[in-house]
């Protein structure tokens, strides 16, 4: 195939123009002068025969033929510099992108991460958090790793390990804790799953609390866990990801009873076929959930 002149001076002062919506900005990032970016706009308009921005008293307005020029410029120019990035040294990299629930790639993944950097130098591992919502396709992911019972639509789901949540909250706050039951006086705190208190109770034998108690609800569970050691209240929390916080006192686990809520699960698009980098940080994975916890899981 051959391909026609592609004016590529042209279509970066756009794109630089289009993310700022401002020639001076985008002349800013690529070192050249704001009428040097706005000569090229105009260029690629004239060639193309359509406006791309409406130019404003103060800024640029992007038109529907640049808004759709635009993704595909950016997608363009992204994939260029991931691929130079990937030759620098005289030697190919690969680039991994992994979304990980931020509970997970803190208290679990991140000190092992150093492990698998060691065995496959040549594999730059891009590590992205969530709050268990990501969608692996906008966000350009290789691999998920979600809590919950491994069923999400168009994803291929492998189970991790299970991650049972049990109470946890500083020692002062342990001191007023002999029975479960003590719990309803104290600050309960939670993630998004309105039932996830519910389960634990149940697990203690009582299937129905006298009345629901005071709590906060918060949307990142290392977020909650720096509450509950700031001794605002008791979090429902899976004491696998906060090992450091109970080596170091910081909470404790006032009851040995815990609550099955969910595992943890290495996901990809069924449609993406895995690359080598990929097998490789999965059999990794999995090698690591087995030297930590053997024969559970």
């Amino acid at each position: 195939m051959t391909r026609p002149y592609l004016p590529l001076n042209a279509l970066r002062a756009f794109e630089a123009a289009a993310r700022h919506l401002s020639f001076t900005h985008a002349a800013d990032e690529l070192n050249v002068t704001q009428a040097a970016v706005s000569h090229q706009v105009k260029l690629l308009e004239e060639r193309l025969g359509v406006a791309l921005f409406k130019r404003l008293p103060r800024g640029l307005m992007i038109t529907a033929e640049g808004e759709a020029l635009l993704p595909v410029m950016r997608e363009s120019f992204d994939r260029m510099a991931d691929m130079l990035e990937r030759l620098e040294g005289g030697r190919v990299r690969d680039i991994l992108h992994v979304g990980a629930v931020g509970t997970f790639a803190v208290g679990w993944l991140l000190p092992r991460l150093a492990r698998f950097q060691a065995r496959h130098p040549l594999i730059e591992v891009r590590i992205s958090t969530h709050n268990n919502r990501v969608d692996m396709t906008s966000e350009g992911l290789d691999y998920a790793i979600r809590f919950g019972d491994g069923a999400w639509h168009g994803l291929e789901a492998q189970r991790l390990f299970d991650a049972p949540h049990s109470a946890l909250c500083t020692p002062r706050l342990a001191e007023a804790l002999r029975a479960p039951s003590d719990l309803f006086r104290q600050t309960l705190l939670r993630s998004y799953r309105e039932s996830e208190w519910s389960h634990w109770f149940a697990a203690a034998g009582i299937s129905r609390p006298p009345a629901r108690p005071c709590g906060i609800t918060f949307d990142s569970s290392l977020a909650m866990m720096e509450a509950a050691v700031q001794g605002v209240g008791v979090a429902l929390a899976p004491p696998r990801m906060f090992a450091r916080q109970l080596s170091s006192n910081q909470v404790v686990q006032p009851f040995d009873i815990h609550a099955a809520l969910g595992s943890y699960w290495l996901t990809r698009l069924k449609s993406r076929k895995p690359s080598a980098a990929m097998a490789n940080f999965a059999n990794w994975l999995f090698e690591e959930v087995r030297l930590a916890y053997g024969s559970e899981v």
